[in-house]
Parts: C-alpha cells; sequence; structure tokens
C-alpha cells in the first residue's frame, strides 16, 4: 500500500500530460481559429531598412508600393496557430503566387505566409490567397496614404481614426497601428472569419505607444 501515492501521483501527471498535448494538438488544428488579423506593411518604411534594401522585387525603382499585404493571420482570443499540418502543400506555385502580386509583392512574402498562417486558415492554397484579397479590397485606404508623395509625420491616433472614419463599422478597438523605431510599420485590422469588422483586445493592445510617427514616401 505505500506505493498508492506514487501510482496516483503517476497518474495525475499522465492526465495532465495527455490533457496537455491534446490541447497543443487542438490549439494548432487548421480551421480551428477565432478571426483573422488582416496585417497591411507601409511599404515606403520596409524599403528603408537594411533588408528591404535589397530587395529589388518590392523596393526596385520601379515599385511604388504603398500599403501592401504582409499576411492575413488566423487568431485565437490569445495567441494564435502557426505552421499547422494540412494536406496541402507547403510550395505555392509561381503561377497562382503571381497573381497576388499586386498585393503581395514576391513569391518569398507569399510562400512564408501561406506556410505559417494559410495553412492554419482551413483554406487551400487559392482560396487563402483570393480570401487575402477579398479582405484587403475590404479596406479604404485613407487619402493620405494612397498617394503619399512626401515624406510626413501623422499621429498614431489620427491613422488610426482616419481608418475608422473612412471604413463605416470598423471601431478603435479593432485597430493597431504598430512602428518600427519612429517610422510606421504596420496597420492590423480584425476582422470575423467572414471578413466582417470586429473588436480585438489582444491586438489592440499591441498597438505603438509613439505618439507620432514618421510615414516616409511613397517613391
Amino acid at each position: 500500500m505505500r506505493d498508492q501515492p506514487v501510482r496516483y501521483l503517476l497518474f495525475v501527471l499522465g492526465a495532465a500530460i495527455l490533457t496537455t498535448t491534446s490541447a497543443v494538438a487542438d490549439e494548432n488544428r487548421s480551421g480551428a481559429f477565432d478571426f483573422f488579423v488582416l496585417s497591411l506593411s507601409w511599404s515606403p518604411s520596409y524599403c528603408l531598412s537594411d533588408e528591404g534594401r535589397d530587395n529589388r522585387q518590392q523596393c526596385g525603382l520601379s515599385r511604388r508600393y504603398g500599403l501592401i499585404v504582409h499576411g492575413l493571420w488566423p487568431q485565437y482570443q490569445r495567441g494564435y496557430p502557426e505552421f499547422c499540418s494540412t494536406n496541402h502543400s507547403d510550395r505555392v506555385p509561381e503561377s497562382l503566387g503571381r497573381r497576388f502580386f499586386d498585393i503581395m509583392p514576391g513569391m518569398g512574402l507569399i510562400g512564408h505566409e501561406w506556410r505559417r498562417h494559410g495553412t492554419c486558415s482551413g483554406l487551400n492554397q487559392e482560396q487563402y490567397l483570393r480570401t487575402t484579397r477579398k479582405a484587403f479590397e475590404k479596406i479604404r485606404v485613407p487619402d493620405v496614404l494612397k498617394d503619399a508623395r512626401r515624406t510626413r509625420q501623422l499621429g498614431t491616433d489620427e491613422i488610426e481614426e482616419l481608418f475608422t472614419a473612412a471604413n463605416p463599422g470598423m471601431d478603435r478597438g479593432g485597430i493597431a497601428v504598430t512602428c518600427e523605431g519612429n517610422r510606421l510599420d504596420e496597420i492590423r485590422i480584425c476582422l470575423t472569419p467572414d471578413l466582417e469588422f470586429r473588436t480585438c483586445r489582444e491586438v489592440d493592445n499591441d498597438r505603438c505607444r509613439i505618439s507620432t510617427l514618421d510615414v516616409p514616401a511613397i517613391r
């Protein structure tokens, strides 16, 4: 009878391990998520970075990108899935990817976003990319960012207010402006799986804390 407490402890530990393993499996199950985050990157800021200067596909002299899609990310209420197991290939064919270069300029970007996030959407590659385009086209970009011919400074609150004013139904609690240093980096917008605007506390809490940002011009 002396080993009964030990057996009980082993039983409890075993149950805990099984529960944790099951939870991890559920958290990374393709198609099991609560909402999307559409992440829009301010390309001129990226092109001024060390990484961007070497990216001729996005930042070459003939390129004039403003807001592009960084990705469409399945999200939980807290945290997010990534690199989910699917029956679909990890590799996105160039013949498919090129159809989306106007909003996601480069196979490297498209391939990475599919592997890390798209595999968790429950969609195949074409469906995921078409949904990404649909989400992008839903957003009305404020005029000040549509044709930014000169570098300017904008407040983070001001940017959010411009977006909510331009997009009826969008709430300040469902958008987050992020920064890299003192430059505008990304604008992240929360959408339901049906691509309707919604709030998202965790994403909103991750917004840039700098009050005023440099917004480099589109060149």
